[in-house]
């Protein structure tokens, strides 16, 4: 006879989102569209990393990340977003603290100013639309470094 504990369970593995102590990555999503900054949030949820905020713009993105620092492992930022754009909103962050770790979140055809945030000091990007597996290999192969 076998017992369930002969069997895995595919939802006993570890979540994704948790670091090697088993805290979960803390993450602020600063994206205008509220469909991708949800859909975002719920791809990152369902792996147990803990969303500790959103914003709606790079102005307020800009002020919740210096009111989470030091608790705060990564933030997704949009590039396009109505007060303060993500390229704009990524040097301040990093001129604020420039071991920030952001990742900036991009409609395809905007390679140019992905460079440019590379260049800046935003550790990777992601393409819309999102695709969970390339989200989630994308934020943990940073998170990991």
């Amino acid at each position: 006879m076998i017992a369930k504990s002969d069997m895995p369970n595919l939802n006993d593995k570890r979540p994704e989102g948790l670091k090697p102590d088993g805290t979960p990555y803390r993450v602020l999503i600063v994206d205008d569209s509220m469909f991708i900054a949800k859909q975002l949030g719920q791809i990152l949820t369902s792996e147990g990393f803990d969303v500790v905020g959103t914003a709606a713009d790079g102005q307020a993105g800009v002020e919740k990340y210096k009111e989470l620092v030091p608790n705060i492992d990564l933030v997704t930022m949009d590039i396009t977003m109505p007060t303060m754009d993500g390229v704009t909103a990524l040097e301040k962050i990093l001129a604020f603290d420039k071991n920030a770790v952001v990742v900036m979140v991009s409609a395809l055809g905007k390679e140019d100013v992905v460079k440019k945030s590379l260049i800046l000091g935003a550790k990777s990007y992601i393409v819309k639309p999102l695709d969970r597996k390339k989200v989630l290999e994308r934020i943990l192969s940073i998170l990991r470094r």
